[in-house]
């Protein structure tokens, strides 16, 4: 049986980092994608191991980047059965009006054009043969809008529509379209929203039990090994305390 070859981008943190893990135990090759070459580096030789491993370095904002690094794939890697859209980010929560327009820029050219420009420039090498599958991570964020969410929560609700699109324009080519959309999850997913304060991004999970990259990777993983006939199309993940984007049920 020939083994299945998964492309993740986002892989060097976060669901992405965690999924690589999973599916490194199934028969699976996995190309790894990220903007931070030592860290691909080093989760390739973690996963040497468990299972083939090709890396590809580059910034999905940037589309001339996306372009080269799949047309430089060098032929034994060109059948690509499954394609994970995880890169994403979100910056900044706040008032629109007080909102900074670097960061509108980034999370638009990375949560939304970065899915286009990968799935544009690798649909050529995807398996149109039944097998072909995306997975584009979105969030509760793409569900419903919360306080200080506006443009994160709008590029997430554009990857809840570009999905459904997606399903429709492939479906002649056998490829299945899936989303998965988590709710609060513990990542450097805050963090980076508020540009490395560690104590306001702990603030986020306090009182409540939050997802871990695992929970969401397995979740993932699963869609992907469900039988060709079956497509997931939208699986919303939540911790169990954690009613929709602004209802949590924490301790006292």
């Amino acid at each position: 049986m020939r083994k299945r070859t998964i492309l993740i981008t986002g892989a060097t943190s976060g669901f992405g980092l965690a999924l690589a893990k999973i599916a490194s135990k199934g028969a699976n090759r996995l190309i790894i994608c990220g903007r931070r070459q030592e860290r691909l580096e080093k989760l390739a030789k973690e996963l040497a191991d468990s299972c083939e491993v090709f890396t590809l370095c580059f910034d999905v904002q940037n589309e001339d980047l996306v372009k080269k690094a799949f047309s430089n794939l060098p032929d034994a890697w060109k059948n690509i059965d499954i394609l994970i859209n995880n890169a994403g980010l979100a910056l900044g929560k706040g008032n629109l009006a007080e909102g900074e327009i670097s960061d509108w820029d980034q999370m638009i050219d990375t949560n939304l054009k970065g899915i286009l420009y990968v799935t544009k420039h690798l649909y050529p090498f995807l398996n149109k043969s039944g097998n072909g599958h995306i997975v584009n991570v979105g969030s509760i964020a793409g569900k419903e809008v919360y306080p200080g969410g506006n443009v994160y929560c709008a590029s997430k609700h554009a990857v809840d529509a570009i999905t459904k699109a997606m399903r429709q324009d492939f479906l002649k080519d056998q490829i299945r379209v899936s989303q998965v959309a988590p709710g609060a999850a513990e990542t450097e997913f805050s963090l980076v929203r508020f540009k490395g304060d560690s104590d306001k991004a702990k603030t986020v999970y306090k009182g409540f039990n939050p997802l871990q990259a695992e929970d969401v990777a397995n979740c993932i993983y699963f869609v992907i090994n469900t039988p060709n006939h079956v497509c997931i199309n939208d699986l919303v993940v939540m911790p169990s305390q954690q009613a929709n984007s602004t209802t949590f049920n924490k301790y006292e």
